[in-house]
């Protein structure tokens, strides 16, 4: 049972399984702002996209094995660990992704199954090459992040070019950048030892520190302005969303002082990261229980 567990543990670690879940769920809320309920056709569309993700995710791991054995904190990854070779993590990925598409396209349709092959493509061929280039990549590349949503939608009978959904995947683009900023405060070196060209190099950490409690600043109020885009949420979602943007602003308050703490940047990243979960969760039941009230 030990191996087993140890394959599955390999197999889960190639696909960032605690990664592609958040993304199957924020393409389950584009679902649910369109359809404004749950039905089983929910299902399918859902499960296509974590397993496009997943894919996407191993290919990642093969495209990067080089330089994740220079950073500290990859090194034990998979493939530079030696726990499976190369070629058994791409024809892992490829399977997902086989079985990721097929899943989408006949759950949803044509336009969903597009989408997330752009998500694919744009993760692995333009914004991995890219990064390794321009420290700035990670702007364009949070386009990423903002496709999800818009497949659920789609998936759920909408156009991607309605403002509600835009307004949503905007969202999830700007929690991206701090996000990674965040990170990159954290394991400045790691990245700096694997020959990434890092914002760190350009500005200090003082300054960095500021330009990313600007953008934490900017997701916190764009949350607000979703309701405005052809939204009718409850006053009781729009308070909820206001006192955690608030919560936010204040819990990550300690990346602009003088102390450059890595625990401080680690309380900050996970403030905005549960700050998304609890935004996400707070819109989707907006849809599914107060609207009704």
């Amino acid at each position: 049972m030990s191996r087993i567990k140890r394959h599955i543990d390999i197999y889960f670690e190639l696909a960032k399984v605690r990664i592609t879940f958040f993304v199957a769920m924020t393409t389950s809320i584009g679902y649910l702002f369109y359809s404004k309920g749950l039905d089983w056709q929910l299902i399918l569309p859902t499960i296509g996209v974590f397993l496009l993700a997943s894919g996407s995710s191993a290919i990642n791991h093969f495209q990067e094995k080089n330089t994740d054995a220079l950073m500290l904190r990859t090194m034990s990854r998979p493939i530079p660990s030696g726990k499976i070779t190369p070629d058994k993590a791409l024809l892992f990925a490829l399977l997902l992704v086989a079985a990721g598409s097929v899943a989408l396209y006949f759950s949803s349709n044509l336009i969903s199954l597009l989408l997330g092959w752009t998500a694919l493509i744009w993760y692995n061929f333009i914004y991995t090459p890219m990064k390794k280039k321009n420290a700035l990549a990670v702007i364009p590349g949070s386009l990423i992040g903002a496709i999800p949503p818009v497949i659920g939608w789609t998936a759920a009978g909408g156009s991607p070019a309605d403002f509600e959904i835009i307004a949503l995947a905007l969202f999830f683009f700007i929690w991206q950048i701090p996000h990674f900023w965040l990170l990159l405060l954290i394991y400045s070196q790691d990245y700096e030892r694997a020959g990434f060209p890092t914002l760190t190099k350009i500005f200090s950490n003082q300054q960095l520190s500021r330009i990313t409690y600007v953008w934490i600043a900017a997701l916190s109020t764009w949350c607000l302005l979703i309701p405005a885009v052809e939204f009718t949420a409850s006053k009781i979602t729009v308070i909820v969303l206001l006192l955690l943007g608030i919560l936010l602003l204040w819990t990550t308050k300690g990346i602009l002082s003088r102390y450059f703490e890595k625990s401080i940047f680690r309380k900050a990243f996970i403030s905005i990261n549960l700050y998304v979960v609890a935004v996400a969760l707070s819109l989707s039941l907006d849809k599914l229980i107060l609207q009704e009230l």
